[in-house]
């Protein structure tokens, strides 16, 4: 039913301005900000629409977003040097960059302003 139609991800945040300085400066993103709501255009072709919730924002407890890269290593080390702090996770065995590594692949885990969950990983 669903095969051919048109898909996109959505999160909320309490702050557009300050997601739409990060997603453009921090990350690299395309955004367009229409009527105080943002899309998120990505390499892939997919697009993310993030929404104002502002007070009644709660982020995300689980990833929102993955960014999938080729060396996970220098990019975590160029998100460190634009001031992203990687999260710690119970359970998962991160070395000191914050990187998890396992048969699959790495990942590592950062939070947007509004504290939803995005991550990069490499798959092995």
């Amino acid at each position: 039913m669903f095969k051919d139609s048109d898909t996109f991800s959505s999160f909320s945040v309490d702050d557009v301005p300050a997601a739409k300085e990060f997603y453009e400066k921090t990350l690299g993103l395309d955004v367009t900000d229409d009527n105080g709501m943002l899309t998120l255009k990505l390499g892939s072709g997919g697009t993310v629409f993030v929404y104002p919730k502002g007070d009644a924002h709660e982020p995300a407890s689980f990833t929102v977003l993955n960014f999938q890269v080729p060396d996970i290593e220098a990019t975590v080390d160029e998100l460190k040097s634009k001031g992203i702090t990687f999260q710690r996770y119970d359970g998962f065995d991160q070395d000191e960059r914050g990187i998890a590594r396992n048969e699959i692949g790495s990942i590592a885990w950062f939070t947007d302003p509004a504290r939803n969950v995005f991550a990069v990983l490499t798959r092995s």
